[in-house]
């Protein structure tokens, strides 16, 4: 099976959620740049137990009724980026964490430029909590979705905490 897909409304934008046999692969944004994830959207299947599993679980999140994901991943990176994105689900629902404190959680505090590197290609967004990581100055910094989603998402978490 190659990749499948749906198309998902939040209070985000429309999010394209993509699937291999595996598990979740990508939570794409409505403006997505095409360089920052490269992925074969495949073919829309409504059906697919990965997408379904997924769009209910983002709908809990949204309505305050989930505050950690249980997903099949799948997504495709570099050994450190995958290292990074582990990381990143170890920040606690509604808190933030600098690209330093992500750089020392990896065992390099010399690695924030490459943290912020790999954040930006998270392919999971949401899912795979990259909105968590904020500038050290405690700024909203850059966010594929964009930073008034970045804030959208950080309210929401804050709220149900």
């Amino acid at each position: 099976m190659g990749m499948e897909y749906i198309k998902i409304n939040t209070m985000v934008g429309q999010l394209t959620l993509v699937a291999s046999a595996r598990g979740l692969a990508a939570v794409l944004w409505e403006d997505e740049k095409e360089s920052r994830v490269k992925i074969d959207l495949g073919s829309m299947n409504p059906k697919n137990k990965h997408l379904s599993k997924t769009k209910l679980q983002l709908q809990e999140f949204f309505a305050g009724e989930r505050s950690e994901f249980d997903l099949d991943l799948d997504p495709v990176g570099t050994e450190f980026q995958m290292n990074v994105w582990n990381k990143l689900q170890q920040i606690p629902y509604g808190q933030t964490a600098s690209y330093k404190d992500l750089a020392i959680m990896i065992g390099n505090a010399k690695a924030s430029r490459a943290i912020g590197m790999a954040n930006g290609k998270n392919p999971l967004s949401i899912v795979v909590p990259c909105h968590r990581v904020i500038g050290a100055s405690g700024e909203l910094t850059g966010y594929a979705g964009g930073l008034e989603n970045k804030k959208k998402l950080l309210q929401l978490e804050q709220s149900f905490t």
